[in-house]
């Protein structure tokens, strides 16, 4: 597997495989994405139970946004948001999320799950986020940089073996909760 540095991950922006992403975009070995407009929140209240085993999924609700547009995210917030560009990954290209470091050192965590397979497609990436604060509330805007991605292409993995076959999350365009283990 090999990484993608500058030049050819211009031409995957410039061919559509990131839609809604621009060339300035582009940095040496990823390209910066941005939060997209769909945020949920875990539900508040009391505690429960959920169990994975059983495809139970966390209580989350839609986060309305601020007057000035963006959401708060109080310390401890568990957090789950679109990215606003769409991925069409090929068969034979598969990337990876990292938080923009100024955003961890503010105390924005993402939980590492930023992984997308080959054939990933015509979805936005859903990122786990959490305020690691414990007296600050963390404002987002829809559009801000949030992180980049790190392109890896290797052989052509065969459709049988694909995300576009196998996958449970292709087509999704809001941040989508767990829809358990298969």
């Amino acid at each position: 597997m090999s990484l993608l540095t500058h030049r050819e991950l211009l031409e995957l922006v410039e061919s559509g495989v990131l839609e809604n992403s621009d060339p300035s975009l582009v940095n040496a070995a990823s390209i910066d994405i941005r939060l997209g407009d769909s945020l949920l929140v875990e539900q508040p209240g009391r505690y429960s139970w959920c169990d994975l085993s059983k495809k139970q999924v966390p209580p989350m609700r839609l986060l309305e946004k601020d007057a000035d547009g963006g959401w708060s995210l109080y310390p401890g917030d568990f957090a789950l948001v679109n990215t606003m560009e769409v991925f069409h990954l090929p068969a034979d290209i598969a990337a990876e999320y990292k938080l923009k470091s100024s955003l961890a050192r503010a105390g924005l965590n993402h939980m590492l799950a930023g992984w997308a397979d080959p054939g990933f497609h015509d979805a936005t990436l859903t990122l786990e986020l959490k305020n690691e604060l414990k007296h600050t509330i963390l404002k987002l805007h829809p559009g801000m940089k949030i992180g980049q991605m790190v392109f890896w292409r290797g052989e052509p993995v065969p459709e049988h073996a694909s995300y576009a076959t196998r996958g449970q999350y292709n087509g999704q365009k809001e941040a989508t909760p767990s829809r358990g283990l298969r």
